[in-house]
């Protein structure tokens, strides 16, 4: 089978699920006008029974073979439409190899396959060129056999076909009980013949053979010959080994993406904070010796994590906030490029390095650039995008970097604005990068939005429509009713990636 993409071209659209059911619709209806044919055909004979009748009656037989075949294949198609299977980070090629036969017997034997005999240089045979009939005559013992099945054995039609004593000799030792049962059922018990076996030809190209037939009686009822029409299937049961294989290897894809997506959700949820709903910071409860807020501002916290559009990628964005033992809040958001538990993973680490460094009361400038160290000697390297604030409730200023990340958003009275922008390129695009970093005081009652660059399609864009909602957000009465207007806003985006908002609004009246 054919990789469904290449280089050079691209890939071919897949069929519609319509299509598939009027081509089903049509099948169906062609197969029971082949039933009126054949119950006709057999009529107007009205009994007889020689090669020509068993020939007619055969061709029949094989197009009704070729018809359920074609329905169940559609049939299978239509399913694999309906499916709908997960996208990956690089995509799926399932592809098979379609030489050889069932169970890697022809390599053990050491023969190879080819094209169908008669086939034109395309490798696609005509039908007849695929079909030949034979009868062996018990009485006279003369083989009778068809130019085309000649061809199909690889046999000079001059020489004659095989007798029922030299056939086995040609067919692989596996297949050669099928063949004698069903030449004992046809010549002892007058059974229908209907069965396939492989067969090595004298250029050791191994052949696929569907037989099927009958015996012929004599006037006492014995068995006087046995007729049957063999058809080459060797491209067939390629086909649908190709077909069986691409679905088992597609099954298995889908096995993993399920699996490394559960795994990757596991790890974001066990990662990013834990609190749903509004959060306050300081909590008053937290580290020893912290001190009071002045006037009250603590900050009043919220976040929400926006999921792409495919469910198959989850990322590696995170949105953070942690009371710090000097009695500062730490707001951290940020991404990894790429998609999966090795996203998620890197993930984690990074969140757990920024907590353990601002714990440890190292600045957000400062921090960026260890984290940039960090990620030069990571064995899994990442190119990651960040924003980095230490919020400190007694002065109400706030201290930040960032990396190669969308600035913070300040909306006070009705309008909002960036914060000035510290330099700072994207963690691990260069080693022995500095991060600067930059103070903002704050007021009772402003609200900053710090989200992933992955909001929208357009990072530009999505700081303009978040711009826009300023009326909206300095109105709203939390941050909880604020990240409800953010997420109402961007929930339907067209999204290839996740991402995240947080907000935070300080709290106390102003002076």
């Amino acid at each position: 089978m054919p990789s469904p993409r290449s280089a050079d071209h691209p890939a071919v659209p897949p069929p519609q699920r319509d299509t598939v059911d009027a081509l089903i619709s049509q099948t169906q209806r062609l197969r029971g006008g082949l039933d009126a044919v054949r119950r006709d055909t057999v009529a107007d004979l009205g009994g007889t029974d020689d090669a020509q009748v068993r020939w007619q009656r055969a061709l029949c037989e094989l197009a009704v073979h070729q018809l359920d075949d074609l329905d169940r294949h559609l049939g299978e198609l239509r399913e694999g439409l309906l499916a709908d299977p997960p996208r990956t980070d690089e995509g799926t090629k399932a592809e098979a190899d379609a030489t050889g036969t069932d169970g890697g017997t022809e390599a053990d034997a050491g023969v190879t396959a080819e094209a169908p005999a008669g086939s034109d240089a395309t490798g696609r045979g005509s039908l007849l060129s695929r079909v030949g009939s034979a009868e062996w005559n018990l009485l006279s013992d003369e083989v009778t056999w068809s130019d085309e099945l000649c061809r199909i054995f690889g046999r000079d039609p001059g020489d004659g076909g095989l007798t029922l004593d030299e056939l086995p000799s040609w067919v692989f030792s596996e297949d050669q009980p099928i063949l004698t049962t069903m030449v004992t059922d046809c010549l002892v018990d007058g059974k229908p013949i209907d069965g396939e076996f492989r067969v090595v030809r004298a250029d050791e190209v191994v052949r696929t053979i569907h037989m099927a037939g009958e015996p012929v009686l004599d006037t006492d009822g014995s068995t006087a010959s046995m007729w049957a029409v063999l058809r080459d299937v060797s491209e067939l049961r390629r086909s649908e080994r190709a077909v069986r294989e691409s679905r088992d290897t597609l099954s298995h894809q889908r096995r993993i993406a399920r699996t490394e997506r559960r795994l990757a959700v596991e790890v974001q949820e066990a990662v990013l904070p834990p609190w749903r709903g509004s959060l306050r910071l300081p909590a008053g409860d937290g580290f020893p010796g912290a001190g009071p807020a002045a006037d009250g501002a603590a900050l009043d916290l919220a976040a929400h994590y926006l999921p792409s559009e495919s469910s198959a990628q989850i990322g590696g964005d995170w949105y953070d906030a942690l009371e710090l033992p000097d009695g500062r809040t730490l707001l951290s958001v940020g991404g990894l490029t790429g998609h999966g538990v090795t996203a998620t993973c890197g993930m984690a680490m990074l969140l757990g390095a920024v907590r353990g460094m601002a714990v440890a009361g190292i600045e957000p400038g400062p921090l960026m650039g260890r984290l940039n160290q960090l990620l030069a000697v990571s064995s899994q390297p990442a190119l990651v995008g960040a924003a980095c604030g230490q919020y400190d409730p007694r002065t109400r200023t706030l201290v930040w970097a960032k990396a190669g990340h969308p600035a913070p958003l300040l909306f006070r009275d009705g309008t909002g604005r960036p914060l000035r922008s510290p330099d700072g390129v994207l963690l691990g695009a260069t080693t022995g990068a500095a991060y600067t970093q930059s103070e903002e005081r704050l007021e009772p009652g402003d609200l900053l939005v710090l989200y992933t660059g992955r909001l929208a399609r357009d990072t530009e864009g999505a700081t303009e429509r978040l711009l826009a909602l300023a009326p909206r957000l300095t109105a709203a009465h939390g941050a909880q009713e604020c990240v409800r207007t953010v997420a109402e806003t961007f929930g339907d985006e067209p999204r290839g990636n996740d991402a995240c908002v947080l907000i935070a609004r300080v709290t106390g009246a102003r002076a």
